[in-house]
């Protein structure tokens, strides 16, 4: 892989992954749905009721779309990264029902006409796009009474909004790129969704073990019926 700085967004999520750890990697074990990255923690699938299909935005190495898919739901995971799509496919390319689309997740919601029993993202998609720009489109293609629910990051008090990425997978990197993620307090994001028609609101931060480590903000919303 080319040690260039990345000039798109894409590449930068190209790098990011493979910065985690080169060469081969072992298949994920996706022995449970994760929305917080710490093992064993948090609420799991039930967030999102009992669907019969779902769309990740945003899957990385796609294991919660694995653990969904071997439970019976129909799946599939949008990444614009072609890197992590590729991995994706290698990894759980033999598990049927699922499949894992190169695309910008707006582009495919506005181009992919299907319906949806539910909507999630895990400290991806949701927490990368401008809600003015996605929560329009999530709600045109979920089912009657569908749910949408995302995590990411809990965010530090008065960094609301949209802010530029940091992280330690850039540190002594030169890059012109500037990638921002969307975040906000619960009740913010509460009342952004209650603005595009979203129903049934609930957010939370789930706590972190690790004292004075940051811990997840949790949201989830449905369709009206």
């Amino acid at each position: 892989m080319s040690s260039a700085a990345p000039l798109t967004a894409a590449e930068y999520w190209d790098k990011y992954k493979p910065y985690r750890g080169e060469g081969a990697q072992q298949r994920p074990a996706a022995a449970r749905f994760d929305w917080t990255g710490v093992d064993n923690r948090g609420p799991g699938a039930e967030i999102l009721g009992t669907p019969k299909t779902a769309l990740d935005l945003g899957p990385a190495e796609g294991e919660n779309a694995a653990f969904l898919t071997r439970a019976g739901v129909e799946v599939v995971g949008v990444d614009f990264s072609p890197v992590q799509v590729a991995r994706a496919r290698k990894f759980w390319g033999d598990v049927p029902g699922l499949e894992f689309v190169h695309a910008e997740a707006c582009a495919f919601l506005d181009d992919d006409l299907r319906l949806w029993d539910a909507i999630y993202s895990t400290w991806g998609a949701a927490w990368f796009t401008d809600p003015e720009d996605l929560f329009p489109r999530v709600l045109r293609r979920l089912s009657p009474g569908g749910i949408y629910a995302f995590s990411h990051r809990e965010p530090i008090a008065g960094q609301y909004g949209a802010q530029k990425m940091g992280g330690k997978w850039l540190e002594g990197r030169e890059t012109e790129l500037t990638v921002h993620r969307w975040q906000y307090s619960a009740p913010q994001w509460a009342d952004v969704l209650k603005r595009h028609g979203f129903t049934d609101i609930q957010a939370e931060v789930l706590p972190n073990p690790d004292a004075g480590a940051l811990g997840t903000l949790l949201v989830r919303a449905c369709a009206p019926r």
